[in-house]
């Protein structure tokens, strides 16, 4: 099945889940990620049961940190 991944066409067995493919895509610290899926956000409860289907559209959101010390 073909998949867009952050921009990027991926060819993935059928039936993954948002769960499986950050595991596949290797995503470091998976539960810092928001995910959008076809442009909607997919609550992090939901990723065990969101089933990937053929020309989904995902991208992998990393929360980032800092700030300005203000000095």
């Amino acid at each position: 099945m073909n998949i867009k991944v952050n921009g990027e066409e991926k060819n993935i067995k059928d039936d993954v889940t948002v769960t499986e493919m950050l595991k596949i895509e290797d995503v470091e610290m998976p539960d810092m990620v928001s995910v959008q899926l076809n442009g909607e956000f997919v609550d992090r409860d939901q990723f065990v049961k969101t089933v990937l289907k053929e020309n989904d559209e995902i991208e992998v959101l990393y929360f980032m940190g800092g700030g300005s010390l203000g000095l």
